[in-house]
């Protein structure tokens, strides 16, 4: 057990298990009293948050949303932080990046289920690749307005982040990015379907 005292594994084991806090199902429980992993998309992200208490409460969906968006950014990004000012290398704070996002796909607290990656994606990448993930930002706002299609907005910056680190740091290693997208992809696959099928709803 003597590896549990060493710095890298302490923030890995806490970069899964804070990733693994679902912000979303407990604040629509909290303050909605609602349970989102049985209504809407069953998702625990911010959309469903949305999506589910706007039926009862619009003004208090958009708040939720709110919180469950930056709470789900922030606690990949909070661990990465802390990390960088202890002196941990690259290698260990792509480590970290990583298994904040598998915490959250695959949470410990749900019975390893959890959301679609995307808030807490783009918190970890704002701190590894934050060129690349403005321009995600700029692609996933543009795509928000125009198409209305959560999963289609969030898979298009996806892909362009990941292009994009190709184009701006050809020469990093780009397997913690690839499995980050990789996941993130993986768990949109029934909203890819619902889109192929022309069953994906809109945002409104």
């Amino acid at each position: 057990m003597d590896f549990l005292f060493n710095t890298n594994v302490q923030f890995f084991i806490a970069a899964y298990l804070i990733g693994g806090i679902p912000f979303g199902l407990l604040l629509a429980k909290q303050f909605a009293g609602v349970d989102i992993k049985s209504s809407g998309s069953k998702s625990i992200g911010a959309t469903n948050v949305l999506r589910v208490v706007k039926e009862t409460n619009p003004a208090l969906a958009k708040k939720l949303g709110a919180a469950t968006l930056a709470l789900d950014a922030l606690k990949g990004l909070v661990v990465l932080i802390i990390a960088y000012f202890a002196g941990v290398s690259d290698a260990t704070l792509w480590g970290i990046a990583v298994l904040a996002v598998v915490g959250h796909c695959f949470s410990p607290y749900l019975g390893f289920e959890g959301g679609k990656g995307v808030a807490t994606g783009m918190g970890v990448m704002m701190f590894m690749l934050p060129v690349e993930t403005v321009i995600a930002l700029g692609v996933w706002a543009f795509g928000a307005k125009v198409i209305r299609i959560s999963s289609v907005s969030s898979l298009t910056a996806l892909s362009a982040l990941m292009i994009a680190s190709f184009i701006l740091h050809p020469d990093m290693p780009h397997a913690p990015v690839l499995f980050i997208g990789f996941i993130l992809f993986y768990k949109h696959i029934p909203n890819i379907i619902r889109v192929f099928k022309g069953q994906e709803k809109r945002v409104v």
